[in-house]
């Protein structure tokens, strides 16, 4: 049955993908094609797994959420043996934490707690702060804090090898006691009791479980780019991991927090060696998990968004840095693909990091290869009806788990609701999908001339984060999207004007890169947002009632 979803799913991309080249093909062939067009198809043909990838994930997600009963339980058969009851094993709550605002760690932290002990299973759990912080001065302010929590406990490591995936690790060697659980959170993760209690129960419920990953969705937030942003990322999710989920199984993802361990097999199996080049292993979470499901141990998405909350970066300087992060660290995973101990499902999870910033540096030289084409004359005979197909193609493909997740919302009774009716709903969607049309081309140029520059960049680990909603100036906005700005400009100023509008949809969010940064960051956008009831999450709404 298993080996039936994944031919499925892989006829599924292929069809995806094979339109998508064709429909390009079929644009540029009239007339002949030029030494440009056949770059642009070339770079564009690239780009087409990852697409495709994406409208298959979403679609058959949206299958399943319309169409089966429970779609949770379709995708993680453990779910449907859980019963209600106090927990009978011991968890760890591990909180990673280095040089944070302890202010902002800690209230989420505090209600945790509270659940639990209403629920009568506050004796189950104990809460660990596991920090990574240098400084002496902030790690006695840290521990400090962390005392105003019963039961709370502090562990700093004294030499930090391995960065989080050390820590965590260590840990797990020396402080973790008779836990046979443990729930890792980030410094800025937010778990509910009931979120807590139902990933123990699934893990009691399956012997055989090494790691269930929750869905994680925005915190509420205050500015503009993170209210935007995860208002699309909350629906894109919900299809995908259903999607991935049904062919994926028990190889799933880890992304390394808000998600529930089995402490034994992780101990002994996921233990992470340095590189062949002696750095450390940057983006640790999906080499765990295959190194987990390599050793017989199954590794599953728990597609349920509810009690699951993490904070997004609050303006575009911090997003970017975010995803560089993750870039540098999926691009290790090249070193790993020929390593043992990796199951042909495991490579792939590898496979399909890379391709989440590999394929940036293409669409960019498709790009770039389409401007010159226009800009030489050679555009002169391309078919505009088969040009618009192939646009809207790609466009449909890439955002095809939000669009999913929106119809999912509009057509299931009730859903709507939890934002604030379908009139607020579809006012959010639609800002958001503005907000996106603009976000795209800055994220896509930032992450190539990322990956251009860093195979000559030493990594030295995570640089801690900003989390706090700012504003973000002028000056400092022109400093840092200069090189996307003049990118775009010069994009523009190449094209006839007549090309302008089939240019706009990859090109305009460079141009306005700039005022984009600065607006979605103000306190003012931000407040006219919430004023016209714009692009609420039910966590939101459920706040300010």
């Amino acid at each position: 049955m298993l080996a039936v979803r994944r031919a499925v799913f892989f006829v599924l991309v292929m069809v995806l993908a094979t339109v998508l080249v064709a429909l390009a093909a079929c644009a540029v062939a009239p007339g002949g094609v030029t030494t440009f067009e056949w770059l642009t198809l070339i770079a564009f043909a690239g780009t087409a797994p990852w697409t495709a990838l994406c409208g298959a994930n979403a679609l058959i997600g949206l299958a399943l959420l319309l169409g089966a009963r429970d779609p949770a339980r379709a995708v993680l058969p453990a779910l449907a043996h859980t019963a209600p009851g106090l927990p009978r094993a011991h968890t760890a709550i591990a909180v990673c934490i280095r040089n944070e605002d302890m202010a902002e760690v800690l209230p989420p932290l505090r209600r945790l707690v509270c659940g639990l002990a209403e629920a009568g299973a506050e004796a189950r759990f104990t809460l660990w702060f596991l920090s990574d912080t240098r400084d002496t001065a902030t790690a006695i302010a840290e521990e400090a804090a962390i005392r105003t929590i019963p039961g709370a406990r502090y562990r700093r490591r004294a030499d930090n090898s391995g960065f989080k995936a050390g820590n965590v690790m260590e840990f797990l060697d020396h402080h973790a006691g008779e836990a046979e659980f443990m729930i890792c959170l980030d410094a800025d993760s937010e778990m509910s009791a009931e979120a807590v209690l139902r990933l123990v129960a699934i893990m009691e419920a399956d012997t055989k479980l090494a790691i269930v990953q929750q869905l994680i969705v925005g915190r509420p937030a205050s500015a503009a780019f993170p209210r935007l942003f995860q208002f699309g990322m909350r629906a894109g999710m919900r299809a995908w991991a259903t999607g991935q989920a049904w062919w994926q199984a028990d190889q799933g993802p880890y992304w390394g927090h808000n998600a529930i361990i089995r402490i034994a097999p992780f101990r002994q199996h996921a233990r992470l060696e340095p590189l062949p080049d002696g750095s450390p292993i940057l983006s640790h979470d999906q080499v765990e998990a295959t190194r987990l499901t390599h050793a017989g141990w199954k590794v599953m998405a728990l597609p349920i968004e509810d009690g699951s909350m993490e904070g997004n970066p609050p303006a575009l300087p911090e997003f970017m840095a975010r995803d560089m992060r993750w870039g540098a660290g999926n691009m290790q995973y090249w070193a790993l693909l020929k390593l043992p101990r990796l199951t042909a499902l495991g490579r792939w999870q590898l496979v399909q990091a890379i391709l989440l910033f590999a394929g940036t540096p293409l669409w960019t030289l498709a790009l770039l290869f389409a401007v010159l084409n226009a800009a030489t004359g050679g555009g002169l005979g391309t078919d505009s009806a088969w040009l618009a197909a192939a646009m809207a193609g790609c466009w449909a493909c890439i955002h095809a788990p939000k669009l999913c997740g929106y119809a999912e919302v509009l057509l299931k009774p009730g859903l709507a609701a939890r934002y604030g009716g379908r009139a607020r709903f579809l006012r959010g969607a639609a800002a958001e999908l503005l907000f996106t049309t603009l976000l795209d081309p800055v994220s896509t140029f930032n992450k190539a001339l990322f990956l251009a520059v860093l195979p000559f960049r030493r990594l030295r680990g995570w640089a801690p984060q900003n989390r706090a909603d700012r504003g973000v100036g002028w000056g400092d906005a022109a400093r840092l999207l200069w090189p996307h700005t003049l990118f775009g400009a010069l994009c523009f100023a190449l094209v006839p004007v007549a090309a302008w509008p089939w240019l706009a949809p990859w090109a305009l969010g460079l141009v306005l890169a700039v005022p984009f940064c600065v607006m979605t960051s103000s306190p003012g956008f931000s407040a006219r947002l919430r004023s016209r009831r714009v692009a609420a999450t039910p966590e939101e709404l459920a706040q300010n009632q």
